[in-house]
């Protein structure tokens, strides 16, 4: 088991075309690997009511086995369990995955109702920074989530920790976003592809400033993969909330008024709260 922590940024439209061009990236060497992933869980949805994600990878001529147990994730920076392991061809290891800690807390038979749910396929280029001391590894994935016939687009970075403290991630993104539209994203692609399945979208409660938070970001999710403005209403009055005990939010849920919302500045302005809210979380 390792314990995996990063945090995940949406990019706009153009984002995929311009990340590579920032000055951190672009005279670096980056690793580009082709991956195809396919999600289980058994059919009334087992495994994400337990909000754990089993995923089998191909990873250009390997195959992977993971599953990962879901936990904090506030203003993009999360922190989750991880167990993977190769295979030999791609089929799953229910064996393995029956000896794993998180399952002995489900139905046993559980294991055999599991069946394939939604699909992911996605490029992701891969770069190694030294940040402050840390050690980061900044993946750029662009492709689609596919489930029941629909798709959306993979859009995203993510910048893992791999040693070091985590305010070095916090400062990495930011030299990026002043550049770069993006903004902190806190939901996963499994969670995106039992979305687009289920066709719903469940927001977070409020209460705390870093709940209120979750709650917005969570909501600009939602917005993104669907499309639907009430979403980006929803976040923009959980902002308003939020701006009640933490002044600097009532810019982020004025800029939620306009179409264009997604600029440098707002990415530059989320990170700073998300990164001022992540200590108290």
């Amino acid at each position: 088991m390792s314990h995996e922590i990063e945090l995940k940024l949406a990019l706009g439209p153009e984002g995929p075309e311009q990340l590579p061009l920032h000055p951190r990236l672009a005279a670096r060497p980056a690793e580009q690997r082709r991956l195809t992933n396919t999600y289980f869980d058994t059919p009334d949805g087992e495994l994400e009511r337990a909000r754990m994600a089993l995923r089998l990878r191909r990873d250009d001529q390997r195959w992977v086995q993971t599953l990962k147990t879901e936990g904090d994730s506030h203003g993009g920076l999360s922190r989750r369990g991880e167990w993977e392991w190769p295979l030999a061809e791609g089929v799953l290891d229910r064996a393995g995955l029956a000896e794993l800690p998180p399952m002995a807390a489900l139905d046993p038979a559980l294991i055999t109702r599991l069946a394939p749910h939604f699909t992911t396929d996605f490029t992701r280029r891969i770069w190694r920074l030294e940040v402050a001391g840390a050690d980061i590894e900044a993946a750029l994935d662009i492709g689609e989530i596919t489930a029941g016939g629909h798709g959306v687009a993979i859009r995203e970075l993510e910048l893992e920790l791999k040693t070091g403290e985590p305010e070095a991630l916090w400062q990495l993104a930011g030299e990026l976003a002043e550049r770069v539209a993006l903004r902190p994203a806190d939901t996963s692609k499994a969670a995106r592809g039992n979305a687009l399945l289920t066709g719903e979208w469940t927001l977070p409660a409020g209460g705390s400033d870093a709940a209120w938070l979750h709650r917005a970001t969570v909501a600009l999710d939602a917005q993104a993969d669907t499309g639907d403005p009430d979403w980006q209403a929803a976040a923009r009055e959980a902002l308003g909330r939020l701006a009640e005990r933490q002044t600097d939010a009532a810019a982020l849920a004025n800029a939620l008024a306009q179409d264009a919302w997604l600029t440098p500045a707002f990415g530059q302005a989320a990170l700073r709260l998300a990164q001022r809210l992540a200590a108290t979380a």
